[in-house]
């Protein structure tokens, strides 16, 4: 280095945690000057992340409620547009009386309409709706299946028969 210029050791280190260390010696006097930089920026301290893990905890059973919920109201509009499906399917609608089609496609329709009022209802509620629309439609499937016709899509017939060949 050119006479008069200092002459300064400088050395950088990062830890595991994303701290930098800068440590500074002046070779000619020998004093010495440090500093860390840490980048706490975007971080969460652990108060932080303690509440957001009680929060959690706290939410879980909330989330469950809302799931189960969640699940009964699907099942509910699932089974009911399968209901007003089935009925129209040719071959089962030629099978079935005009007041049978006629009080499952009603009956769906009412849920349906109920559904769409009631979006926030409790599981009790969809589970109970459910079960009025399988009242109505579960003795028409079954009188259906008795004739020995189709089984509507998604619903199961007695099965293919196997004879035994000697």
């Amino acid at each position: 280095a050119p006479r008069g210029a200092p002459q300064i050791e400088v050395t950088f280190e990062v830890d595991a945690d994303g701290i930098l260390s800068i440590n500074a010696v002046d070779k000619a006097s020998g004093k010495a000057e440090n500093i860390k930089i840490e980048n706490n920026k975007g971080r969460l301290s652990e108060a932080d992340i303690k509440r957001m893990v009680d929060e959690a905890k706290q939410f879980e059973a909330e989330d469950g409620h809302q799931r189960e919920r969640i699940a009964a109201k699907n099942g509910l509009e699932s089974y009911a547009y399968h209901a007003k499906g089935s009925v129209d399917e040719p071959g089962v609608k030629d099978r079935l009386a005009a007041e049978d089609v006629a009080a499952v496609k009603a009956k769906a329709e009412e849920v349906i309409a109920w559904l769409d009022g009631n979006q926030t209802a409790e599981k009790d509620e969809f589970e109970y709706h459910q079960k009025e629309l399988e009242q109505v439609v579960n003795p028409i499937m079954a009188k259906l299946q008795q004739q020995g016709g189709p089984a509507p899509q998604g619903q199961t017939g007695p099965g293919p028969q196997v004879e035994e060949v000697d």
